[in-house]
């Protein structure tokens, strides 16, 4: 069965209320065409989640967070639990992104209790993986993937609620280039991973590519075994931008 593409965009930590504008151009650009072929998500910051969830109405954009915390409530000073989420209106969760793993040394461990609580919250997970340049070129990419897909699964992921994404942390800022092949690669290593993880729970969940997807890039990207849709950064932050990117998923 084919798997059904999820475009996700990660605004990071940018956006203020004027950002919001953004959300109803997207859903203007597209013309109502958006959700005919596949899904599409955005993760603003928390300060805009709840209103952004108001701004697209039943547009079917869908809203998600860019972290939770592993526990439901308690003394927990800046962090958001995955509740307050579903809370505000988010169908969905980033954990263990590769800036998180990196800037706040977060491990596989926590990420899965991140996922877990995603979950439990009735949130679809997006747990990222990825190596970085020192792994790659020590021939360890594979390996280190395979141990973050292993490690930052959580217990009971289905398709359903569990979406993988893969970002490929040696080409950002480093100067190198993700090749075509490179990324056909590692898909097809997290899908063999994921089959042998989860077995038949697993076999339709959707692996996203996370690097630097561009309305240049993303057709060539999208069309590879393996890769079910994007996690976009910077390029998600314009309307235009980021519609030009859905476009080229869907083929027009």
């Amino acid at each position: 069965m084919a798997r059904r593409k999820l475009i996700a965009g990660n605004w990071k930590m940018n956006g203020l209320q004027s950002a919001r504008k953004q959300v109803q151009d997207l859903i203007t650009l597209q013309g109502g065409e958006m959700l005919a072929k596949l899904d599409v998500l955005l993760c603003p910051p928390a300060t805009l989640l709840a209103d952004m969830v108001r701004d697209a109405g039943a547009s079917g954009l869908h809203m998600g967070g860019q972290d939770c915390h592993a526990e439901d409530h308690g003394a927990h000073t800046g962090d958001i639990a995955a509740s307050m989420l579903k809370d505000c209106g988010a169908a969905y969760v980033i954990v263990g992104h590769s800036e998180r793993r990196a800037d706040h040394g977060e491990s596989s461990a926590e990420v899965k209790a991140k996922a877990e609580a995603a979950l439990a919250a009735g949130l679809i997970a997006i747990v990222c993986v990825g190596e970085t340049l020192h792994e790659r070129e020590a021939g360890q990419a594979f390996s280190v993937v395979g141990g973050q897909v292993k490690g930052s699964v959580p217990d009971g992921a289905t398709a359903e609620n569990c979406v993988l994404a893969y970002e490929p942390v040696w080409a950002i800022g480093t100067g190198k280039v993700a090749t075509t092949d490179d990324i056909a690669a590692m898909h097809g290593h997290i899908r063999e991973l994921l089959d042998a993880l989860g077995g038949t729970a697993l076999v339709d969940a959707r692996v996203l590519y996370g690097g630097s997807v561009k309305p240049g890039n993303a057709s060539d990207i999208f069309a590879l075994d393996n890769v079910d849709g994007g996690l976009i950064g910077g390029a998600s932050l314009k309307a235009a931008d980021f519609s030009a990117i859905i476009d080229a998923t869907n083929g027009r």
